[in-house]
């Protein structure tokens, strides 16, 4: 049975790590969540994730991955499995995979369709009620940059907090100002659905908003440091979450630049924990590159001067 999750915390989204032949690397996907599960303060990890190179992954790929972080995360922290697809059916279907291979809820992204065309509220509530419906599971509503065709208008994200399977919102809008009133329009609507920030660049600015934690690829590099960051939002105690911001930022800087998470961005986080020695090869699926150059200089700089460097993970 799928373990509970109350949805507040750090909730890291996590990486994929891929064999020569670009085949899923189980011993090592197993290593590293254990490695995650030892972290106290985390509230459940995240599979498919766009840090998890979901695009790339086949529907069997994608409940294998969940299949192999939930049984290795049993009786330590439940996951959540990401739904990435263009039709309502593919999404039911994604979403039943993901719950037979042992999740217990789903981040529910929009279809590249409506990136390119739009949508109307009515899809939204369809697609969102039929992934809920068939799965039976707990539903993360992924929310969209403001400048995308897939942006959820106020209204629209009111009338998803009000549906029953919908227990929660990953909210990355990056307009500040429509952020703020994001987060106010789901309280209103339902006070007790759950509310993450995914501003993996600017990550203490969107905490401070009255939100209920954080869902970040960010938090599967340096889980220690993003736990803290939050308890330390928790506690209203400003001078030292600044000070872990302060640390954060030249890791920060150098996985995502001045933008915001791309698969680039993705890649360089990967490179970066094979050097911190928190993966043992950087490969990505294609056509996502390994960092060179001067890239990868830059990156290992990075670490150096964070104090991470260390050897091969073991």
């Amino acid at each position: 049975m799928s373990a509970k999750w109350d949805y507040k915390g750090i909730v890291p989204a996590m990486q994929v790590p891929f064999r020569p032949d670009q085949s899923i690397d189980e011993p090592e996907l197993r290593r590293f969540t254990g490695w995650l599960c030892g972290f106290d303060g985390l509230a459940g990890l995240t599979t498919n994730g766009h840090t998890g190179e979901v695009f790339a992954l086949s529907a069997q790929e994608r409940a294998e991955v969940t299949r192999i972080v939930a049984d290795e995360a049993k009786g330590r922290l439940p996951v959540i499995s990401g739904i990435c697809t263009e039709s309502i059916t593919e999404a039911a279907e994604h979403g039943v995979m993901a719950r037979e291979a042992g999740a217990s809820g789903l981040l529910v992204m929009p279809p590249h369709m409506w990136l390119r065309f739009g949508m109307k509220p009515e899809h939204v509530i369809d697609h969102f009620t039929a992934v809920g419906k068939a799965s039976g599971l707990d539903l993360v509503v992924h929310v969209y940059p403001s400048w995308t065709r897939a942006a959820y208008s106020h209204e629209l994200l009111a009338a998803l907090a009000r549906l029953p399977w919908v227990k929660c919102f990953k909210v990355g809008t990056r307009d500040m100002n429509k952020y703020a009133v994001d987060v106010r329009s789901i309280r209103e609507a339902a006070p007790e659905k759950t509310i993450l920030t995914c501003h993996d660049e600017y990550v203490l600015a969107s905490m401070v908003q009255g939100v209920d934690g954080a869902l970040l690829g960010f938090a599967s590099f340096i889980p220690d440091k993003l736990v803290a960051l939050w308890r330390a939002v928790q506690a209203g105690d400003l001078k030292r979450a600044m000070q872990l911001q302060f640390e954060i930022n030249p890791l920060k800087d150098v996985v995502y630049g001045f933008g915001e998470p791309t698969g680039e961005a993705h890649a360089r986080m990967k490179y970066a924990m094979v050097l911190a020695g928190r993966l043992k090869s950087p490969l990505c699926r294609a056509p996502t590159r390994v960092p060179e150059g001067e890239s990868a200089q830059r990156i290992e700089e990075a670490v150096r001067k964070a104090g991470m460097l260390a050897k091969a993970a073991a």
